[in-house]
């Protein structure tokens, strides 16, 4: 039980706030962007730098406090517990490279930062489908890009990165130095340390068309058969995706589209109008578009494309990844989500994948999915009286899709981890074996145990 002379000790030997639950501050340090995960640690540390951050480690490793970390709360799935949270949103170096092409970030971090620094320069990272997102917590999960199937995973282009390890030691670790730790924070989801800073390429931005077509929900499938004919036509410089909405009454949805079932077509592409036409025609033809925002695009824009709500929302959520998108599985999925369906979510979502996202980097990191055609979202709200029907319904079309699956995840839309088992799903046989050796090197007292963690291997002899 920590006393006042624990905590004493520990704002002594930081720069940053020391907070605990019953601080004004608490609320804000604590705040998740997913508001259903309410978190009550123990105490938190507003980390001011990375020697805050390796002294805070150390000082829970002794008191026997486990420890997590979160920067905007994106991807909090499950609230956290007791222990130690580490907050590290102001970590906010940002170093654009305009000759070799890179970017490196302190831990807090957002792309939208990183964008408005790297595109005067005619360069852009690989980031998701909001730029409100950090840049950290988005990479060691993978990171699955808008531009994805031109470039692969955000993962397979990190360069280098600072981490605090459980021991309380601040390494600078790459390709060359601690290899085989470097890979496995690669889309290991943290498992082994807190990143403080990161390095990863930045890749040329020319001409850029985006947006997307929604159309009427009753027509989705005739939609959906279109995109499975349209989809094998197009380049890997291409990346769409496609979606079932039921959009609420509320302010962040147009008032058009308010309190209505569409399907939303994305699209993006690297190149020019007249390509992108080209390009996108054949879906223009299909059923009587409610809009049509695709064409040239500023790059600074590019949240347009997926319009993901720019607000805190209660959410919870879920994945698969998919062999197939074959009449069967459309029509299985139509039948338990599409029109007069009784489905509550507001997102079921699919995102082809192949291309570059099949390849892997130079370095053979942690990353799934390269085996996998498609990627399954389902997203729901968790607010009562909505939250249990939006949690069975995911059950439900992921139980569904299970003989469409390959049966696993990616990381960062896997939902809410369950057992041992459920989360080993993140990640191949071998990789999870992989991360299991280095979570009994890296951590063996399991003191990040917050989030989609693992544990290591059993103890022998």
């Amino acid at each position: 039980m920590l006393v006042n002379d624990d905590i004493h000790a520990l704002s002594k030997a930081v720069s940053g706030p020391v907070v605990l639950p019953d601080s004004p501050e608490f609320a804000e340090e604590t705040f998740a962007f997913n508001v259903a995960t309410v978190h009550r640690p123990d105490v938190v540390l507003g980390a001011a730098d990375a020697q805050d951050v390796a002294t805070a480690v150390k000082w829970a490793a002794e008191h026997r406090l486990p420890v997590s970390v979160q920067s905007t709360g994106h991807g909090a799935n499950s609230a956290i517990d007791g222990g130690l949270l580490i907050n590290t949103r102001r970590l906010q170096d940002l170093q654009i490279d305009p000759v070799e092409r890179t970017a490196r970030v302190g831990a807090g971090v957002k792309w939208r930062t990183v964008l408005e620094a790297s595109v005067p320069h005619g360069l852009v990272g690989l980031h998701g489908s909001s730029t409100d997102v950090g840049v950290v917590g988005y990479t060691v999960g993978g990171g699955l890009p808008v531009l994805g199937r031109a470039h692969g995973f955000a993962a397979d282009h990190v360069r280098s990165m600072d981490i605090v390890t459980a021991d309380g030691a601040l390494r600078r670790i790459d390709a060359d130095a601690e290899a085989e730790l470097f890979a496995l924070m690669c889309g290991g989801k943290g498992n082994f340390g807190i990143v403080t800073a990161l390095e990863f390429s930045l890749f040329p931005l020319g001409d850029f068309y985006g947006g997307g077509i929604i159309y009427p929900g009753a027509d989705a499938d005739l939609i959906f058969a279109a995109f499975r004919k349209w989809l094998p036509t197009l380049p890997d410089d291409a990346s769409p995706s496609i979606s079932l909405l039921r959009l609420p009454d509320m302010d962040f949805v147009p008032p058009p589209l308010r309190a209505k079932f569409v399907v939303h077509l994305r699209f993006a592409y690297m190149g020019n109008r007249e390509d992108g036409d080209a390009l996108l025609a054949p879906m223009r033809t299909v059923s009587t578009p409610l809009m049509d925002t695709a064409g040239p695009m500023d790059y600074l824009d590019v949240d347009q494309i997926h319009m993901d709500p720019a607000d805190p929302l209660p959410f919870t959520d879920g994945g698969a990844l998919l062999k197939d998108l074959g009449e069967e599985t459309v029509a299985q999925l139509l039948e338990l989500a599409g029109e007069g369906s009784d489905c509550p979510l507001l997102l079921v979502e699919i995102r082809p994948l192949g291309g570059a996202l099949a390849q892997g980097g130079a370095l053979a990191d942690a990353v799934s999915g390269r085996d996998a055609a498609f990627l399954l979202f389902l997203v729901g709200f968790n607010i009562p009286p909505m939250a249990a029907a939006s949690i069975a319904s995911i059950r439900e079309i992921l139980a569904a899709m299970a003989p469409h699956s390959t049966g696993y995840t990616l990381v960062n839309f896997h939902g809410e981890p369950g057992d041992e088992a459920d989360r080993a799903r993140a990640w191949s046989p071998a990789v999870y074996e992989r991360m299991r050796s280095a979570k009994t090197t890296y951590d063996p007292g399991n003191l990040l145990r917050f989030g989609h963690a693992i544990t290591g291997l059993p103890a022998t002899g």
